[in-house]
């Protein structure tokens, strides 16, 4: 039994840290999906959707350190304990989303590993049935290192996890697992797969004006560079001063230059002419923009249609023309 359970405290230790560290990566997809959650066609508590970013940067801070603390051996009952109402609540979150199609992707491993909704709520369900055992057996859990070394560890890990998750959120996320990542290709991705029960890794990528689509008009030229803004009134207004100076930067160097926003409206034209960009807007769905690029504003430029940079609209005149 002894064995049984070591291997149950190791396997769930590492999806937890490992769940953890694809999400702290990336916070703002957790924060997108949370959003979902509270949404009124899901949980109907819109009124939490304003605190999704921090609800989503405790959950991934909390995931992963439990992980680490379990695997360490710090604090078993606390840690065990800890686990399992957070495996209760993930338990409960992917039946819902699973028997009522609420949503697709719960978002339990970031976007590193794809699940269906019925994937997760299994892959649950065993978690459970381990933790449940290590909750019975919680006192063969043990320090595998002294208690000095397994606190300095501690504090270490989370020192450093918070470290990552202040970085990603004033630049980007330092692993990008999306189909958009550096050297992906768009045209690529929006091709149907051989599998015809699969779908293309790209979808909804539509770059349009007030009367056309341009999309392979767009994807086909030399050197493109788009300014991602997916909400004009929760963009952040200083980040436009940058913006320009990158654009201009760009244009001097022969790139062309767009703006794509889901937005419509007079503010989309009163910022253009208060920060004199030297561009003009298309429009894109708003989800597709958010999975692009973890920024609003954000920059990518495109070499025929591959993506050859990414960047925060803090680090844009860190771009490489």
């Amino acid at each position: 039994m002894k064995v049984l359970v070591q291997l149950s405290r190791v396997f769930v230790g590492a999806i937890f840290v490992f769940s953890g560290f694809v999400k702290l990566v990336d916070p703002i997809g957790s924060q997108y999906k949370f959003e979902e959650y509270f949404s009124e066609g899901v949980l109907n508590m819109e009124f939490l959707i304003p605190y999704a970013l921090g609800f989503s940067i405790v959950l991934i801070l909390a995931e992963i350190m439990l992980g680490v603390m379990l695997l360490l051996g710090y604090k078993p009952k606390f840690t065990v304990w800890s686990i399992f109402f957070l495996t209760l609540i993930f338990l409960f979150l992917t039946w819902y989303s699973a028997y009522y199609n609420k949503v697709t992707d719960c978002g339990c491993f970031g976007d590193a590993i794809k699940l269906t909704p019925w994937e997760t709520f299994y892959k649950n369900v065993v978690l459970f049935v381990l933790v449940l055992l290590l909750l019975i057996r919680v006192k063969d859990i043990k320090l595998i290192l002294t208690k000095k070394l397994t606190v300095a560890l501690t504090f270490i890990c989370l020192l450093s996890f918070s470290y990552i998750t202040y970085y990603v959120l004033n630049h980007l996320p330092i692993i990008d697992f999306r189909a958009y990542a550096v050297g992906k290709s768009i045209p690529e991705g929006m091709k149907f797969p051989e599998d015809i029960n699969e779908l293309p890794a790209i979808q909804n990528f539509v770059l349009e004006d007030t009367q056309n689509d341009l999309t392979d008009q767009i994807l086909a030229e030399k050197k493109v560079m788009l300014v991602l803004v997916y909400n004009i009134q929760k963009s952040d207004k200083k980040g436009f001063i940058e913006i320009k100076k990158a654009a201009d930067k760009a244009i001097a160097k022969g790139y062309k230059v767009y703006g794509v926003t889901a937005s419509f409206g007079d503010e989309l034209v009163i910022t253009q002419n208060k920060y004199n960009l030297p561009f003009d807007f298309l429009f894109c769905d708003e989800t597709t923009i958010k999975t692009i690029i973890r920024s609003n504003p954000g920059i990518i430029t495109l070499l025929k249609g591959v993506v050859t940079a990414k960047s925060n609209w803090k680090d844009a005149d860190k771009i490489n023309f």
